[in-house]
């Protein structure tokens, strides 16, 4: 794993300098501190921040071809790349080093654009061709690995962390977009390629780019997901989950390939169990894992985390989370997100990450994307439910089971017949694209009531930013549309982002997830939905996979969703001195994106009342992030003078 950044200046106005490299890496050294490298080549400027995990001594970037007309910079892991290298060297290319990064360019330069297909992997790609004055950017399939880029005065720039395009001149402009915010205060993150800033954009997960003199290329998509109309099958139940756990086993197997110690995840969960079993019954990794515990039992696992331990003998590492270290982090993991979010849920997870280094472990497997691709989440069980009432809506027994829905809620909106239906909408239309996720954005939009009418006006002033996704869901079921958007916006903008790459990479530690294995993805695409969630039994096809290698309390166990505390975190004893500056009534008219009067009515409802409703919750949380970001990447953003960097390597062509 490692920070990239770069530049691509139009007009060769000689506008842009090493020092603009500096100062674009200068920001992100916590995803690479083992070593700095730089291109400077005429309108091009490339940097790279590494994280050493392959060919340690060797795997230095920038790195070139034989005719040095190439040079790469990579932010991510090919996972076959022992196996790709092998092939291209039997075609004749000469490699100088070991790593993985070589073999991208090497392939590059065989198939262009198609060596994108070859990859298994997650990466954040940028390749110069100084023959072609080009510029190649590539990203994952999944979304794993970040890219942002932004177009300012007659320059294109480029980065993993949108504070390295913030550094690069101070004339680039930091707003906040009113239209993605309506976006996060709805879907929980933007929608599809705009950022919270405006005019930065990521590139889309499964996208390629190309900028050259006369400008940039629109994103082309080399990667689709596979969720189609649900179709038979053509395997029995035991075949389709045979053929799953085969390439799990092989998806986990590659994912271990590192010249550093890998550990796990252990949640308790599921999904991170299977992952840390298949590593203890199908490799000889030595098996280290790190938890979550908290000291609110409510969101507690570490009984289930303790069987887990008992049963693999794993050397196992925990972090307690009290409200006050949560509340503490806070601003820090805010920094690191460069978004506003809704939960305080990333915060454990950048804890974790910091008792992963200081272990000494740079590398972990989890068990994300499981839920999505698998049909774990209670969105998808509620949408069957919500389906199977609408077949016989004057059924009496059928809206009863609306009752199995969250369990684990105190206040879950099933505690009345009468509140469920209404709440789920079950005379919705199910031809409705968006069927499953109606009832959540309707809890999730009551928290607009904050926002200033000016952050309203501006926000709809703008088409609707999932009206892309319209054609896609066409002709899919409720389920696999539910499935699509739930990897395409949520896991792709949030969850691989806000809790993945940005609270593990804050503290130089990188995420590998056997369940995002292309293959894996493409598999599930493929299973029927009768197999994926048996009646109202999710992820059937993956407990059935791993039956025999886990204890039969944690396949049966009841689903329990990662969460932590959230309002609760800053109220109470635990409430941090940084709340009167960061809702502040000068600073939230400042920021000019929420009614200070409303905020300030919220704040005294919860000293009141520590534990709040889902729109509280989110409305809080979402609002003293939004402020923190505010403060730190629009007000009191410094490009800072670059530190003197160690083990620094400037190459050129």
């Amino acid at each position: 794993m490692c920070g990239i950044a770069g530049f691509y200046d139009f007009l060769d106005q000689q506008q842009n300098s090493h020092r603009t490299l500096e100062q674009m890496i200068h920001p992100i050294t916590h995803r690479g501190p083992d070593g700095f490298g730089f291109l400077l080549e005429g309108s091009v400027g490339l940097a790279h921040a590494r994280l050493s995990i392959i060919d340690l001594e060797g795997g230095w970037q920038p790195i070139t071809n034989e005719d040095r007309s190439l040079w790469i910079i990579f932010n991510g892991e090919i996972f076959n790349y022992p196996e790709l290298r092998i092939e291209l060297i039997s075609r004749g290319h000469i490699f100088t080093t070991q790593s993985d990064t070589e073999v991208i360019l090497h392939l590059y330069e065989e198939k262009g654009v198609r060596c994108l297909d070859d990859l298994n992997g997650q990466f954040a790609i940028a390749i110069y061709d100084s023959k072609r004055q080009s510029l190649f950017l590539a990203r994952d399939r999944m979304g794993i690995r970040p890219l942002f880029y932004t177009t300012h005065n007659g320059s294109f720039y480029f980065g993993s962390e949108i504070k390295s395009l913030f550094s690069a001149s101070s004339s680039i402009p930091r707003e906040i977009d009113p239209r993605i915010m309506s976006e996060i205060f709805t879907f929980w993150c933007p929608s599809g390629e705009e950022s919270i800033f405006t005019g930065v954009k990521q590139l889309l997960p499964g996208h390629y780019m190309k900028v050259t003199s006369s400008g940039v290329t629109a994103p082309q998509c080399y990667w689709s997901l596979p969720f189609c109309p649900d179709e038979p099958g053509l395997l029995s139940e035991r075949e389709y989950a045979e053929g799953l756990r085969e390439l799990l086993i092989d998806a986990v197997r590659l994912r271990l390939r590192a010249d550093v110690p890998v550990g796990a995840y252990l949640s308790g969960g599921l999904d991170s169990s299977a992952i840390t079993s298949i590593i203890k019954n199908y490799t000889d990794n030595p098996l280290k894992t790190f938890s979550v515990t908290f000291r609110d039992e409510v969101y507690d696992e570490s009984q289930e985390q303790n069987t887990m331990v008992e049963y693999l003998g794993t050397d196992h590492h925990r972090v307690l989370c009290s409200y006050k270290d949560i509340a503490t982090a806070f601003p820090e993991v805010i920094w690191h997100a460069e978004t506003p979010i809704l939960r305080t849920a990333p915060t454990p997870l950048f804890l974790l990450s910091k008792l992963v280094r200081q272990n000494n472990y740079k590398v972990v497997l989890t068990g994300e994307g499981a839920d999505e691709v698998l049909g774990g989440y209670d969105i998808f069980k509620e949408a069957k439910i919500r389906a199977f009432i609408q077949s016989q809506p004057n059924s009496e027994l059928r809206p009863q089971l609306l009752k199995r829905l969250y369990p684990y809620l105190a206040l879950s909106p099933t505690r009345s017949a009468e509140y469920a239906q209404k709440f789920f909408a079950t005379n919705a239309d199910i031809t409705d694209p968006f069927f499953a996720h109606r009832p959540r954005w309707k809890t999730t939009t009551g928290t607009h009531i904050f926002f200033t009418d000016e952050t309203l006006e501006r926000a709809s002033s703008t088409p609707n930013g999932l009206s892309y996704m319209q054609e896609i869901l066409q002709g899919m079921d409720f389920f696999n549309r539910a499935q699509y958007f739930e990897c395409k916006v949520l896991m792709a903008n949030y969850l691989l982002s806000s809790q993945g790459d940005r609270m593990a990479m804050a503290n130089s530690i990188e995420g590998r997830y056997p369940f995002l294995d292309h293959r894996v993805v493409e598999y599930a695409g493929r299973i029927p939905i009768k197999y994926k969630m048996k009646v109202l039994n999710e992820k059937n096809i993956l407990k059935q996979a791993v039956s025999d290698i886990l204890p039969e309390n944690i396949i049966k166990r009841k689903k329990q969703p990662y969460m932590a505390p959230d309002i609760s975190s800053f109220f109470g004893d635990a409430e941090p001195d940084y709340l009167e500056y960061y809702l502040s009534e000068s600073l939230v008219k400042e920021a000019g994106l929420f009614k200070h009067k409303n905020v300030e009515k919220l704040i005294k409802k919860c000293r009141k009342k520590g534990r709040q409703g889902f729109k509280e919750n989110m409305a809080f949380v979402g609002i003293l992030s939004s402020q923190i970001l505010y403060d730190k990447m629009i007000k009191n953003f410094k490009i800072e003078t670059p530190k003197v960097l160690d083990n620094v390597r400037v190459v050129g062509s």
